[in-house]
């Protein structure tokens, strides 16, 4: 019989096929696609993040974890499609000016998704101004900023800069994250976050969105 425990598991493990007769199989015999989410998905994440939050598991692993996740919503999507479910708040993501690494972004993008958040991935080495475009057209209440070098980390310093004299900074909240930044830095350029992993990125959205 399928159950949230068995969906932790082969999230974990990576293993697409199980995931999607475990979705499929979990909305037959009635849960909710809130429930699948809440309960087996974000688990799993939680449960992948604190092992890397810990050391004992690393990127990979978390990579494949949140392929999984995703590779979940997406069997969910006719079923969140016929139950009129809303994201829970939309998210605009990308790298910085100037970077054109793209791991961590992505990891941290597939968990916002696959935890029900709108994400609008703008890929990498994203001019200043259309993360200031999205942020309105969007109107996405969170912006989350990745780089990887130290050399571009003044493009996230003038991306923040940007958005306040944009007059949105009171109205969006952002987090940076990589290798190369640190609380401090995040607290001289103005951003209200600095994440370490995908991990603290999904923590704090959803104590930003309230759910």
């Amino acid at each position: 019989m399928p159950s949230y425990e068995n969906l932790i598991e082969m999230i974990q493990q990576g293993n697409f096929v199980k995931c999607e007769n475990l979705v499929k199989a979990l909305v037959q015999q009635g849960s909710s696609p809130d429930d699948i989410i809440q309960k087996g998905i974000i688990r799993a994440l939680d449960i992948v993040g604190q092992k890397f939050s810990e050391g004992d598991c690393f990127i990979p692993e978390m990579l494949i974890a949140a392929k999984a996740s995703q590779n979940c919503i997406d069997t969910l999507k006719p079923t969140l499609a016929q139950a009129n479910v809303q994201p829970k708040a939309k998210v605009v993501i990308g790298t910085v000016r100037g970077d054109l690494h793209d791991i961590g972004k992505n990891i941290v993008s597939m968990t916002l998704s696959a935890a029900g958040y709108q994400v609008i991935d703008l890929g990498v080495d994203v001019p200043i101004s259309k993360f200031v475009e999205m942020l309105k057209v969007e109107q996405a209440k969170i912006l989350a900023l990745s780089c990887l070098i130290t050399t571009t980390m003044p493009s996230m310093e003038a991306t923040v800069k940007a958005i306040k004299d944009a007059g949105l900074k009171k109205q969006v909240k952002v987090m940076i994250g990589g290798p190369p930044t640190t609380d401090e830095f995040a607290q001289k350029i103005g951003a209200d976050f600095r994440g370490k992993d995908s991990y603290d990125a999904l923590n704090t959205t959803k104590t930003w969105a309230g759910n």
